[in-house]
């Protein structure tokens, strides 16, 4: 009996190693995710300059930036049909491999979405909702990932490096946003709003990203908002007060691209250390249950075995040390256990929170600032938690859903 705990008790760690092993894997595709969302991003900019100004700006860049977004698809491809991906065991598989799909369905939109760019032949707050559509596809994906550590230390990490490319994310819709602006050269009172809730998002996005990264990555990101260009907060109180903007013309436009560009490139090095950090968290874990498991059967190995003749009468001291073992795994667990239920509520909060702006937008036409501060407001009306909200808005989406379906 004892002998049978003892191989339990191994296989355990065995499971635990391999389960950090998957963590592993699901970082580099978060990584991959990363990079494509950034080239995303630098399109979205670009393509929205180039319908605002009807031609006049961007053109020569668009075919460049395609290209960019196909090769980070191609990269992102090659590591979800490799042999090590695929022959992972995931837990949590099919949600996974359902974000996977939308993600790839999303990707299959560029295509039309380019030329309809090319042509003038879509509007800039349609083609920009588009590319909303897509990168939205590839968060939800790294929300998923969060979803499935089973570490506190990686989903840690994880929330982190989430809550930034979200905030990262809403830096881009504003980039996007007053880039139109100042190249149709005017604003009206609905971009002004936009604007500043996508500024009050991305802040609150940023302060979660704080609360859950280490000091390096903390430290990181100080560094790079301290080099941000003054010019930046000058552009963005023009976009957020002007409503017509006559001197510097598609100059303002080009500039203001530039700089927030170089904001956005900030970033990206804040959320490359993100990865890194999450990499290093994962190779760490990976290596402490290793060496775990190791000294584990080191400190029986040595102690007296069972006779040859009698194996269930096992020594004293041995009974002892597996007994220990088994406690002391025990306690590990529960200590993880514990850690992990305070994230994963923090997680699945998000996640109701994400889906119903989710539902605001698609249903309702919303952008992302908007529909969070939707949200907020019927909390604050109802004296109840954001999340609370988010569940009873998805609740009756769901049912609305069913009875359109049902028909009269």
């Amino acid at each position: 009996m004892v002998l049978s705990a003892l191989s339990f008790v191994y296989e355990s760690k065995k499971s635990e190693i391999a389960s950090l092993q998957q963590l592993l894997q699901l970082g580099r595709l978060v990584g991959a995710i990363s990079h494509m969302v950034h080239m995303l991003q630098r399109e979205r900019g670009t393509a929205n300059i180039y319908l605002c100004s009807h031609r006049q700006m961007g053109g020569e860049q668009l075919s460049e930036r395609a290209l960019q977004v196909q090769t980070a698809e191609d990269s992102m491809n090659q590591l979800l049909t490799s042999s090590e991906f695929v022959r992972q065991n995931i837990v949590n598989a099919a949600r996974l491999f359902s974000r996977i799909a939308m993600v790839l369905h999303s990707l299959g939109t560029l295509p039309l979405l380019r030329q309809q760019v090319q042509a003038l032949s879509i509007s800039q707050p349609e083609a920009m909702k588009q590319y909303n559509d897509v990168i939205r596809a590839h968060l939800a994906l790294v929300f998923e990932t969060a979803d499935i550590s089973s570490d506190p230390l990686i989903s840690r990490a994880l929330l982190a490096l989430c809550s930034f490319m979200q905030g990262k994310e809403l830096a881009g819709q504003e980039r996007a946003t007053a880039a139109a602006g100042f190249a149709a050269r005017q604003f009206d009172e609905s971009t002004h709003l936009q604007l500043m809730d996508l500024i009050d998002s991305q802040d609150r996005c940023f302060q979660t990203f704080k609360e859950f990264a280490d000091s390096p990555c903390r430290l990181v990101w100080q560094q790079q908002m301290s080099q941000q260009s003054s010019d930046f907060e000058r552009y963005r109180r023009i976009a957020c007060t002007r409503l017509s903007v006559d001197e510097g013309g598609s100059d303002m436009a080009l500039r203001w691209f530039d700089i927030a560009t170089a904001r956005m490139d900030g970033m990206k090095i804040v959320e490359n250390e993100l990865e890194e950090a999450l990499m290093t968290c994962c190779r760490q874990r990976i290596s402490e249950a290793q060496a775990s498991l190791a000294l584990q059967q080191q400190s029986v190995e040595h102690l007296p075995q069972p006779e040859e003749h009698y194996p269930a009468l096992l020594p004293a001291q041995l009974s002892r040390s597996v007994l220990e073992l088994v406690e002391q795994q025990s306690r590990q667990l529960q200590a993880l256990d514990t850690e992990l239920a305070r994230l994963r509520v923090t997680l699945a909060e998000r996640k109701l929170v994400e889906r119903a702006k989710s539902v605001l937008i698609q249903q309702h036409g919303f952008t992302e600032p908007q529909a969070h501060k939707t949200l907020r407001e019927m909390a604050m009306n109802q004296n109840k938690k954001l999340s609370e909200v988010a569940e009873a808005m998805l609740a009756v989406s769901a049912v609305l859903n069913n009875e359109s379906k049902a028909g009269p």
